[in-house]
């Protein structure tokens, strides 16, 4: 079995999706569930959760009408607005929606400081109560404000997404590998193996560049608390989703098969709770 704990759809707008620039423009289209069934098909996935793409609630209420008409998504991480004042009954709305499983902030746009946010934090703290998980999106240079943040809600279900998209292309790992480390011991935080291709050289990457960050994750958190994901249509600005998938499946060949279920299925199922 696999699950796909991290791909987004979009129905492309310029000025929404600004952020999809010139060395993009392969994925300046519409991308929908019927595009990505196809993928799953060819590429023997069983399921799926999808992430956010726009900050607001009206996306969120968007997957949530795509996911009742296509059983491959298996849960939803939103968006809604931490922030709030009135955030316990914003989560409490979405209560009545059992797909959605958590909720993300596009964290990598904000300033370093944005994490110690007292209004942001009392958001987060309202999560446990409805068992809702929380995606941490930062960059590299962002890990150690993240390791506070996650050290603050111990009690609180954390995932790194896209493994702080680490410096790949220039080839980077020192540093980061240290912060990761640092983050290690919080047994409330999982990471997803994910994103790793649009880090990296878009034209020119092999296996043999990414496994050393891999390997780093491993070290980190252990197969308990790795998750598999294709970032998905993303990733295609670099490469295709069976490539995606074989950079992972080919680093982890030679782990026995109860390792494999958990970084390609289990473990997300755990995280999630989906219900399958």
């Amino acid at each position: 079995m696999i699950i796909d704990s991290h791909q987004h759809f979009w129905n492309y707008d310029p000025q929404t999706h600004a952020w999809i620039d010139d060395s993009m423009c392969r994925i300046r289209r519409d991308f929908t569930p019927a595009d990505l069934q196809t993928v799953y098909q060819e590429n023997h996935v069983d399921g799926c959760v999808t992430v956010q793409v726009d900050q607001t609630e009206a996306d969120t209420i968007t997957l949530i009408e795509i996911a009742k008409q296509r059983s491959f998504i298996k849960g939803i991480v939103g968006w809604v607005d931490l922030r709030s004042s009135g955030i316990n009954e914003r989560l409490q709305f979405f209560t009545q929606f059992p797909i959605v499983k958590g909720f993300r902030h596009i964290v990598q746009a904000e300033p370093v400081e944005f994490l110690y946010n007292e209004d942001f934090r009392r958001g987060i703290s309202k999560l446990q109560k409805y068992n809702y998980t929380y995606d941490i999106l930062v960059y590299p240079h962002q890990l150690k404000s993240a390791t506070d943040f996650v050290a603050a809600f111990p009690e609180q279900k954390f995932v790194l997404d896209h493994l702080a998209k680490p410096y790949i292309k220039k080839q980077l790992i020192d540093d980061w590998r240290k912060d990761l480390n640092r983050l290690a011991p919080f047994d409330n935080l999982y990471c997803k193996i994910s994103g790793m291709v649009t880090e990296a050289d878009w034209h020119n990457h092999s296996y043999n560049d990414f496994a050393p960050y891999i390997e780093a994750a491993i070290e980190a958190f252990g197969v308990d608390r790795i998750m598999f994901g294709s970032d998905w249509p993303v990733c295609l600005v670099a490469d295709s989703y069976e490539n995606v998938l074989s950079i992972v499946t080919e680093f982890f060949k030679s782990f026995s098969k109860e390792e494999k279920e958990k970084v390609f299925a289990l473990n997300a199922i755990q995280f999630y709770n989906l219900n399958l």
